[in-house]
């Protein structure tokens, strides 16, 4: 008996611990009402792995609100009306969507802008994708880096290819596919430990031209058919392959595999193919994380997760009975290609699209005589993710200015205008944020030591005169294949844009500008 009673002593605060344990990590009891919309965010996110599929996501949800496609705004067409909601693209990889308010009057009205991109860092596909010789054992595919990715994560993933095919049609006619395959076809691998010498193992560099190359296949049939090795044999697939390619300039440049593959997807001929532009990114879909699923894993969290937001904003508030009915102004959401490599482009943030556009809506509601007003009248909100305390490399932060996850929004300032904010433009959203009961903001300044960088905000104003704040929901492991961020702030972040579309135009008129 006394053996016994010595066993539960020794047991009982293992019992306690694990009773403790049970008691203090409720799985999602903190983030309970948090979780919807974090799943339909994860939807966007899984459906969106380039800019192309981005946009079609964003067409998708605006079609089912009753958005209407407009690609020429014509001054007298009479397309544009108070109480409509329109949308158009340019390149299929930037699109604007706005509602034009019931009660809005040229002169008096301005333009509240939501801005973000719909491009991440990734690995495109060479213009010209064959790669490996044909002596190769393992079939590779070219590969050029977009944007400043972090490449090292890029390393063992499982990858599948996204993007849109240029078709020829029977008529002559080429029309554009999208693309998704949506399994592992792709595969980077790593050096094995014992082939690296010490010193490579802790620099762990990435050649970009000679490390990045994936894998597409593999000689299977001198495999299955159990053939001889040999340097200079052909297979019979690639002997009809080459049989069949056509001297153009580009089929002959391709690797056979992976057309047949996209042939095969769309259901089309291989001579139906006439280009491509695509991109790979990992398979593996967003997830909820954390103990009590505060957090978000996903690739392109920057800057599909403000995307997301924008749109899903811009339709809670003309869901609303009276919004659109009262609203003075024109609600509008910009989502941009190309800020990951300078936005210099036509479809970029330097480029025309949001001037013209405001330009050509003005026009049609026949207040061009007024554009200058307009300009004045208007805001942009330029969301673009931001970081968050790193809590292995705290030393990193600007000690004063540490944005946490799920707690907030956070305004992004520099005063070498690598930002777009400044003293009035704070002072509106944080108003904003005030009047609608939302918790307070948080600030983001890079440490001087260094470098800091740049998004839309800047070149906006710069393109078209508008006032403008930057600002982004707080992350970690920023261009990364797979990133961070707390489900809380997407609650947040949509709660502010909401705000921002129905406060800014009292808020604006209460601040001495």
């Amino acid at each position: 008996v006394s053996s016994n009673i010595m066993k539960l002593f020794l047991l009982a605060p293992m019992m306690v611990g694990v009773a403790n344990a049970l008691t203090i990590m409720p799985p999602t009891t903190k983030t309970a009402d948090h979780l919807p919309l974090a799943k339909k965010a994860m939807e966007y996110l899984d459906n969106s792995p380039d800019p192309f599929h981005c946009v079609q996501s964003t067409i998708d949800l605006l079609e089912a609100a009753g958005f209407q496609e407009v690609q020429d705004i014509e001054p007298d067409s009479g397309k544009i009306q108070p109480g409509g909601k329109y949308y158009f693209t340019r390149n299929r990889s930037t699109i604007v969507a706005f509602a034009v308010g019931g009660s809005y009057t040229a002169g008096s009205g301005g333009f509240k802008v939501i801005g973000a991109h719909t491009d991440s860092p990734n690995l495109k596909v060479k213009p010209r994708s064959k790669r490996s010789a044909k002596n190769a054992k393992s079939i590779q595919i070219g590969a050029e880096c977009y944007g400043g990715g972090l490449w090292h994560t890029w390393f063992d993933r499982d990858l599948g290819i996204s993007g849109r095919v240029f078709c020829r049609e029977s008529d002559g006619s080429i029309v554009q596919k999208l693309i998704k395959i949506d399994r592992a076809i792709l595969r980077i691998p790593n050096l094995a430990i014992h082939l690296q010498s010490a010193d490579e193992r802790k620099a762990f560099a990435v050649n970009k031209e000679d490390h990045l190359s994936p894998i597409l296949a593999g000689k299977i049939e001198d495999a299955f058919n159990g053939a001889e090795a040999n340097d200079d044999s052909e297979s019979e697939s690639e002997k009809k392959s080459d049989d069949k390619a056509k001297k153009d300039g580009w089929t002959e440049y391709q690797e056979p595999i992976l057309v047949q593959l996209l042939a095969s997807e769309l259901g089309v001929e291989t001579s139906d193919i006439v280009d491509f532009e695509l991109n790979m990114f990992d398979i593996q879909k967003a997830a909820l994380g954390g103990v009590h699923s505060e957090f978000l894993y996903s690739a392109r969290l920057d800057n599909l997760a403000s995307c997301f937001l924008a749109v899903q904003s811009l339709l809670d508030c003309v869901a609303e009975d009276d919004y659109l009915k009262n609203d003075k102004d024109i609600s509008m959401i910009v989502l941009y290609d190309h800020e990951e490599v300078g936005s210099a482009s036509a479809v970029g943030a330097a480029g025309p699209i949001l001037g013209d556009a405001v330009r050509g809506i003005t026009a049609a509601l026949q207040g061009d005589k007024f554009h200058d007003a307009t300009i004045r009248k208007s805001f942009v909100l330029s969301s673009d993710q931001s970081h968050a305390l790193h809590p292995n490399y705290a030393s990193k932060h600007e000690k004063n200015h540490q944005p946490q996850m799920n707690a907030g929004m956070v305004i992004k300032r520099n005063s070498n205008q690598r930002y777009a904010t400044n003293g009035v433009t704070g002072i509106l959203i944080r108003e904003v944020a005030r009047r609608a009961s939302l918790p307070p903001v948080q600030e983001f300044i890079v440490r001087q030591d260094c470098g800091c960088g740049s998004t839309i905000g800047p070149l906006i104003s710069t393109a078209t005169g508008i006032r403008a704040i930057d600002m982004g929901c707080p992350q970690l492991s920023m261009h990364s294949i797979r990133e961070q961020m707390g489900i809380c702030d997407l609650t947040n972040g949509l709660d502010l844009f909401k705000a921002f579309f129905k406060h800014f135009r009292d808020v604006d008129d209460s601040v001495q500008q």
